[in-house]
């Protein structure tokens, strides 16, 4: 995992589960060459964490699949 220190020319889009009510969502921004950036809505302005491809599909299917669901 990296981080890209000036997100301000990435295009980033909200997760379609956000609410737009003003809570935390993540971001992530599609097209970098070097993985996928994700970052918090709340701090816009912060580094990117970014992730893998590989990784950051095997995160998504395993939230599908409801693996971080409160038991």
């Amino acid at each position: 995992m990296n981080t890209i220190a000036d997100v301000s020319a990435l295009h980033w889009r909200k997760s379609s589960y956000s609410d737009n009510g003003g809570g935390g969502c993540v971001e992530i921004s599609d097209g970098h060459p070097f993985g996928i950036p994700v970052r918090d809505s709340k701090n816009p302005n912060s580094p990117a964490l970014v992730f893998p491809a590989s990784s950051w599909s095997s995160f998504i299917s395993a939230v599908k699949d409801g693996e971080f669901r409160d038991a």
